[in-house]
């Protein structure tokens, strides 16, 4: 086994993409947490400058758990999937009361955004942990070379992928053969068109011996998508900010981000009903008038929101509980993309 990953390593030597997380071993839990939870369901080329950016206002993990949810999810802006932020900012709160990181992967994993590749990952990469991280490169690379035909995110893959990358980390006891494992998956070993001619396990993967890289992994499920309607208001007063509401943390969809007001239709209901009566919840006065839709989809969900924009009088300014009138663009406002669609979207209606 010490052939494959010595060959393994002496590819990664050369071709390792360099990343501002990458340093030196063992590395700070904290950059190496940060990194992990923000390239889940996003590319590296989009973490690497949000990464940046968010280390700039965040240098510690003292300062990410000293800060309010609200600057943390500010900081979030443009990564998607919240819950990951607020998730993150509770393990940095729960590691600073308790006064110290945990080393091993079993006191890892009872930490709130910690599943089992993020606590494998950070065991490995800061405190010489042996529990190998299979994320979806490695099990593409695990699938191939095994000629297994299983799908991504199953049991039985991962599994099998653990213990195959488990093998080559005895070969060479290193968090860079885990690392390898994984930048090979990400830049050779793609899902489509795998590079099989500059990969350095190719002497001994099945699939590329048989000529049949594609056919492994199985196909992953299909979730069924889900179509969503809602209703949002748009409600500008004499300054040009605009109304926001704080959408509750439990909310599954953008729970604890500021945006305009919105409402879930209930079946067949028309648009223009349901935000008149959000308007009549909230007590504002406008006169609405309907702009054009936008579409906006979260994972498996396809969300059509209806915006209706309207100016409220100067007298009705109070903010009450949750509700604030704000520039939705200024600096510290945690919030979506949504929230940009729905700007454009009704700027030409206040204006016609």
């Amino acid at each position: 086994m010490s052939g494959p990953a010595n060959l393994l390593l002496a590819w990664f030597a050369t071709h390792q993409r360099p990343l501002p997380w990458r340093t030196a071993f063992p590395r700070d839990p904290y950059l190496v947490l940060l990194s992990e939870v923000m390239l889940q369901q996003t590319q590296v080329r989009r973490v690497v400058p949000l990464f940046l950016r968010f280390v700039q206002r965040f240098p510690s993990l003292a300062g990410l758990a000293s800060a309010t949810q609200d600057d943390v999810l500010a900081a979030w802006s443009g990564l998607g999937y919240y819950r990951r932020a607020r998730a993150l900012h509770a393990a940095a709160r729960e590691i600073i009361a308790a006064g110290a990181w945990p080393a091993s992967y079993r006191e890892l994993r009872h930490l709130p955004s910690f599943g089992p590749y993020t606590a494998a990952a950070v065991a490995a990469f800061c405190f010489a942990g042996d529990d190998p991280p299979v994320d979806g490169n490695v099990a593409r690379v695990a699938a191939r070379v095994l000629a297994l035909d299983a799908p991504l995110g199953s049991a039985q893959l991962s599994r099998a992928a653990e213990r195959w990358a488990r093998r080559l980390h005895g070969a060479a006891p290193t968090p860079e053969t885990f690392e390898a494992l994984m930048e090979l998956g990400a830049s050779v070993c793609r899902p489509t068109s795998p590079a099989c001619r500059r990969c350095p396990l190719a002497a001994g993967c099945a699939a590329t011996i048989a000529n049949v890289p594609d056919r492994y992994p199985a196909p992953r499920p299909r979730r069924p998508r889900q179509a969503l309607r809602w209703v949002a208001l748009w409600l500008t007063r004499h300054d040009r900010r605009v109304l926001l509401r704080r959408r509750g943390a439990c909310e599954q969809l953008l729970g604890g981000l500021w945006l305009p007001p919105l409402v879930e239709l209930a079946g067949d209901q028309e648009p223009a009903t349901a935000a008149a009566e959000l308007l009549r919840t909230l007590g504002y006065s406008a006169d609405l008038r309907p702009a054009p839709a936008v579409t906006h989809s979260i994972t498996h969900r396809d969300i059509t929101v209806f915006p209706f924009g309207g100016e409220c009088e100067a007298v009705q300014v109070a903010e009450a509980q949750g509700v604030k009138w704000a520039d939705p663009s200024g600096a510290g406002i945690a919030t979506s993309t949504l929230t940009h669609k729905l700007r454009l979207a009704c700027q030409s209606s206040l204006r016609a």
